[in-house]
């Protein structure tokens, strides 16, 4: 560890302990960097952990990840990690974070605009590049982040954030990674509190049809925008452009649903249209594995620590979720079950999964991989980030063991090959108070 402490020191900006919040962003350094000697956790599919291996990187991408001794140019900066691991540093597919901070003070709540139908709104645009929350996931690991938008039918647009930036701007990784939908109950319901109902069956047909002419409206925007560009621009339709069949880039359509009826509708009404289909919660995705196939929708597991769905559910119904969709070959990332302060925990639902999930062929390098590399893939980002290959982001972290585990610790973490700051400001108050007891006698000093 004080190898790589050292090392650190010469290639970092040097950055005050008090959070991202009081601290410089990082700096991609100007000369080439190697981490040498590390186990290399390429998360490339097939491909093992590289003993013994090195990582060089420069101007922000990855040149070269190899195995054994090499010979570097005499600028390069030396990181030695041996007995360490290097990894892709992981994604949060799904989080508030920078749209939230005291949930209490509503001037702090950006992720829930006014309005059932609000496709145009961006949620990247009202990331706080100072939230105090960022710095607490960034410290475990997390370096990206979906942000999303929450709220109505349609929220509008979800974002992928780098977890270090001066502004929004140099924040964004992707600033449309899809539009984000919450599919109606399709079957009129009770709530199970008592004293309510949940939506009749008129509303639900209500729902769906406005979810419907929204879609109609926007093609027939299209048409007459490609047939006449001066007809008048209409913000609200220009911002569905992106998710119609036809479109340059077609981006998908994030759809909450957890129900077999939901998935099944939202499913099938979008194969309909030519639409691209993630969804987002599929608890009971399992059931409906081969129409998920057949379609190519992917789905964002949100966290394992849930009670079962049903009375009659097995105990462990959430905790195997990621195990059943990975062994029915259904596309999956895991995201965090806690979207704001905890979104910390990623690593350790991911380590509740393989715990869970063994007697189906999951074990931990599938795990790692729905943090990393299937969270990029489904976010839009795959080309850039989620494994360690040539050409990629030297998005990386130095690790003294597996992140799925309580006891490691992250030694250093590189975004696009600048080292970021890894102290936060629950690190700085337990400092603070170490010392008060120390002061008091309480406590002996020390680590």
């Amino acid at each position: 560890m004080r190898r790589v402490a050292a090392a650190l020191m010469t290639c970092a900006v040097t950055a005050l302990s008090h959070g991202q919040d009081l601290t410089p962003r990082g700096l991609a350094p100007e000369h080439p960097v190697a981490i040498t000697g590390a186990t290399i956790h390429t998360m490339v599919p097939g491909q093992a952990p590289i003993e013994n291996g090195y990582v060089l990187f420069e101007n922000g991408r990855i040149a070269e990840v190899g195995q054994g001794e090499r010979m570097f140019i005499a600028t390069t900066r030396i990181i030695d990690a041996r007995g360490m691991h290097v990894y892709p540093g992981m994604i949060a597919a799904v989080t508030r974070l920078g749209l939230t901070e005291i949930a209490s003070v509503r001037a702090m709540r950006d992720y829930n605009e006014v309005g059932e139908v609000k496709p145009e709104v961006r949620a990247v645009v009202a990331v706080n590049p100072d939230s105090t929350l960022l710095p607490v996931a960034r410290t475990n690991g997390i370096l990206l982040a979906g942000t999303f938008p929450s709220g109505g039918l349609v929220s509008g647009q979800a974002g992928v954030i780098r977890m270090d930036g001066w502004t929004w701007e140099d924040m964004t990784a992707n600033a449309n990674a899809g539009l984000v939908v919450n599919w109606p109950s399709v079957r009129e319901g009770h709530s199970p509190f008592g004293g309510g109902r949940g939506l009749s069956e008129e509303q639900i047909r209500q729902r769906i049809a406005q979810i419907d002419q929204l879609f109609d409206t926007a093609q027939a925007y299209g048409s007459a925008r490609l047939a006449d560009r001066s007809t008048p621009i209409d913000v609200r339709l220009e911002a569905m452009l992106d998710v119609l069949p036809g479109a340059l880039d077609q981006k998908p359509l994030i759809i909450s649903a957890n129900t077999v009826e939901r998935i099944q509708s939202a499913v099938t009404w979008a194969a309909g249209r030519g639409l691209r289909v993630i969804i987002r919660g599929g608890r009971d995705a399992p059931m409906l594995a081969e129409l998920l196939k057949r379609h190519d929708v992917a789905v964002i597991v949100e966290g394992v620590h849930n009670f079962p769905r049903r009375s009659d559910s097995d105990f462990d119904e959430a905790f195997t979720l990621p195990a059943r969709l990975h062994a029915a070959g259904v596309r999956w990332c895991l995201a965090p079950g806690n979207i704001d302060e905890n979104v910390r925990n990623l690593p350790y639902e991911a380590a509740t999964a393989v715990a869970y999930g063994r007697q189906l062929g999951f074990d931990e390098a599938a795990a790692m991989a729905a943090i990393t590399r299937d969270a990029a893939r489904i976010l839009g980002i795959g080309d850039h980030y989620g494994t360690l290959e040539v050409g990629k982001s030297a998005t990386l972290l130095i690790t003294d063991g597996t992140p799925l585990e309580m006891a490691t610790t992250i030694e250093a973490a590189f975004l696009d090959g600048a080292r970021v700051d890894l102290s936060n400001k629950q690190r700085v108050l337990r400092d603070r108070y170490r010392e008060k007891y120390q002061r008091l006698g309480i406590i002996e000093g020390g680590d």
